[in-house]
């Protein structure tokens, strides 16, 4: 995932159940004389987003900006959960609903060291008052206008009702935007309209009455779910990662990542937040399902309900791309395009860009740099020197192909190099199929070769700025005199 700063990120919605998650610990030594149970030396207490807030905060995390809508308490546990999403500053809590006559859900969980000792739920189980319903739904209309992506999280505490998911779920369809939903009801059917349900396994098997033991299995109970609300199905299934069945048959099995599991708290809560993330900048679904396998593993890794930040899933990417060429090869154009296929189904956004490339200058380096970080792989097409001479004269290259492409791949920001000896480079950008085009801003994107063929892809063009008064010809005149 390419960095994006928050005034340039996309806003998603989380509407759902959220709750603070209190954590008192301490330490364990003797059993106490007035009851078979341990006595903790109380050492330190702290407080995190829980539940529909957790999705928000791991949203924010990896660079989205958030508007929570939820329901929460007129007490000090509200004031906490709103303290401890200030770290955050992508969340918005201003469509938040206040209920007097309801506490803010308290999940609070005393441990000694790693070892949980008893956990102690704070809730209210009745039905919305008519009056929070209301307040709530309303909130939903305002928060949907102008997402890119509505979650729902369900955690089956009472937000959720149907009134609320059907007006969330409405307000989605309205604005054209994917909708992903955190399922807790016994079956799927209160959702239809919905993009995207993800239950785990044992949702999944409640839900359906079907068998989930195998990937086979698992794809015919993801059908019959799909079946109840009309959308595409993600399973989450723990040590056997995840499944995402489409509509049409496709099915995607990704395995888990190999991780030392500390504390499973809140893992779906961040593979919710970075599959909406990654939709909400225009992935595909199928990226976006690599992504939260890979935000997953990660938090697993820490203790206690904990978020993944950017820095941390580009890293875990990183680590399973899958080992192609020494970084910045020349290779043929058909194992360019097998190696691109894996960087893209590890999850990894694939930028192409070309050029002669005779001299390299700032100005080159400028680009080659901005194209970098357009995505996570970069692909650089060099002119063959027939192709050259063609569009210079006689008189260029002054560096043989073999020479530009070792230059090129020098670069540390380039993965692969390549070379085509056409006029253009489109047929290598047909057979290579990034997902990302760049050139100088110099074009204008209806001029750039490819960029249809990239944009019907689900792709798209990147124009980056030039540095003023560096080119190879000038410097090629200037030598010359």
């Amino acid at each position: 995932m390419s960095d994006m700063d928050r005034e340039g990120a996309q806003r998603i919605v989380v509407i759902g159940d959220v709750m603070v998650d209190q954590y008192i610990t301490g330490s364990v030594s003797r059993i106490s004389p007035e009851a078979p149970v341990p006595v903790l030396v109380h050492g330190a207490e702290r407080i995190v987003p829980g539940g529909a807030a957790n999705v928000a905060a791991n949203a924010a995390a990896l660079g989205a900006k958030v508007t929570l809508v939820g329901l929460v308490g007129q007490d000090a546990q509200a004031e906490n959960l709103a303290a401890a999403l200030d770290q955050w500053p992508g969340v918005d809590l201003s469509l938040m609903v206040r209920d007097s006559a309801r506490p803010t859900i308290t999940k609070t969980r005393v441990m000694s060291g790693r070892q949980q000792i008893v956990r102690i739920d704070a809730e209210n189980g009745a039905p919305l008052s008519p009056q929070a319903e209301a307040a709530l739904v309303n909130a939903v209309q305002q928060a949907v206008s102008g997402a890119k992506v509505v979650v729902l999280s369900d955690y089956a505490k009472g937000v959720l009702s149907d009134h609320v998911i059907a007006a969330a779920i409405a307000a989605g369809r309205a604005a054209g935007v994917p909708i992903i939903v955190d399922p807790k009801r016994r079956t799927f059917e209160a959702y239809r309209g919905a993009s995207l349900v993800t239950p785990n396994r044992l949702e999944l098997v409640a839900a359906t009455g079907l068998p989930d033991n195998s990937d086979e299995q698992t794809a015919t109970a993801a059908a019959a779910a799909a079946a109840q609300f009309g959308g595409d199905v993600l399973v989450t299934r723990s040590e056997k990662g995840m499944t995402l069945w489409r509509h049409g048959g496709r099915v995607l099995h990704v395995p888990t990542q190999a991780r030392e599991v500390f504390d499973v708290s809140g893992a779906g809560d961040t593979a919710l937040a970075a599959l909406a993330v990654t939709l909400a900048t225009g992935e595909t679904m199928e990226t976006a399902v690599h992504m939260a396998n890979a935000a997953a593993a990660v938090v697993v890794g820490k203790l206690g309900t904990a978020v993944v930040t950017r820095a941390e899933l580009t890293a875990a990417l990183e680590a399973t791309l899958p080992e192609g060429p020494e970084q910045g090869a020349l290779v043929e154009h058909e194992r360019a395009a097998r190696i691109v296929a894996d960087w893209q189904s590890a999850g990894a956004r694939v930028v192409f860009t070309n050029g002669c490339f005779d001299l390299l200058h700032p100005g080159h380096i400028r680009l080659l740099e901005a194209a970098a970080r357009e995505g996570d792989k970069l692909v650089v097409a060099l002119n063959t020197d027939a192709s050259v001479r063609r569009l210079k004269g006689a008189s260029r290259p002054v560096q043989d192909e073999a020479a530009r492409a070792r230059v090129m791949g020098a670069l540390r920001c380039v993965d692969l190099v390549v070379l085509f000896d056409e006029d253009t480079p489109l047929e290598v950008i047909q057979t290579l199929k990034p997902d990302v085009l760049v050139k100088g801003a110099d074009y204008r994107e209806d001029q750039v070769v490819g960029g249809d063929f990239v944009k019907s892809h689900g792709g798209r063009v990147a124009l980056v700025p030039l540095v003023e008064g560096r080119s190879t010809s000038a410097l090629v005149a200037k030598a010359r005199s």
